[in-house]
């Protein structure tokens, strides 16, 4: 792995570039983690769902919200471009988010060579997408 040694500002200015440079996606619907035992595999779910994690105790499905679901998001996703360092983008993005909109927020990763490597789903309150969207846009235009 590539570690870069630069500034906070240097830093800044290419994550920026990150971000106005990646593919962005918003999904409409909203979406939920369900718990299923982590015993079995929750097979039932792979149509739907984004993705499986799972700890000691349960499978955490990411999917569409259901009508019971306890909390729920606004989900969307980044693709990086092959070759454009994004080292440092969660946090950067993350601690952005939490400054511009008063709230954490969900990632997960995963991972497609052929789409430039690593890729984010970021989660958001779902009464907070709107803002969110704001807060993404004005980050995209304002590139060096």
């Amino acid at each position: 792995m590539y570690v870069s040694q630069e500034t906070a500002d240097q830093t800044d200015e290419r994550l920026r570039a990150v971000i106005a440079a990646s593919d962005l996606v918003w999904y409409e619907s909203a979406y939920a983690f369900e718990e299923r035992a982590v015993d079995r595999f929750p097979l039932a779910d792979i149509v739907d769902a984004l993705a499986f994690v799972r700890d000691e105790q349960v499978w955490s499905v990411l999917k569409p919200a259901g009508p019971n679901a306890a909390e729920t998001f606004g989900l969307f996703a980044f693709h990086f471009p092959d070759g454009m360092d994004n080292s440092g983008f969660v946090g950067w993005l993350a601690s952005t988010m939490k400054q511009q909109l008063g709230t954490g927020v969900f990632v997960v990763c995963g991972q497609n060579r052929q789409r430039g490597g690593i890729f984010d789903y970021w989660g958001v309150p779902i009464d907070l997408k709107e803002e969110a969207a704001e807060v993404l846009d004005r980050l995209r235009a304002q590139t060096a």
